[in-house]
């Protein structure tokens, strides 16, 4: 027997974000700081070289692999 209510009786507020909406746009200019806070690390001269190296690296979509 399952408890779980059908899809029809969610609230909007119950439902799932979009993927679509849950992308950073990295074409939208993504600096250190954004890629530090996303990596859930405090902003510190370290981590935001660790930041600029990797964006260098990897470019501004390096972001995604740290966002759900």
């Amino acid at each position: 027997m399952s408890t779980s209510e059908p899809e029809a009786s969610w609230s909007s507020e119950d439902r799932a974000t979009p993927d679509s909406l849950l992308h950073s746009a990295p074409g939208s200019g993504v600096v250190p700081e954004d890629l530090v806070l996303a990596s859930g690390r405090d902003v510190t001269p370290a981590t935001l070289e660790w930041a600029r190296k990797k964006l260098e690296r990897e470019g501004p979509n390096c972001i995604e692999r740290l966002l759900p």
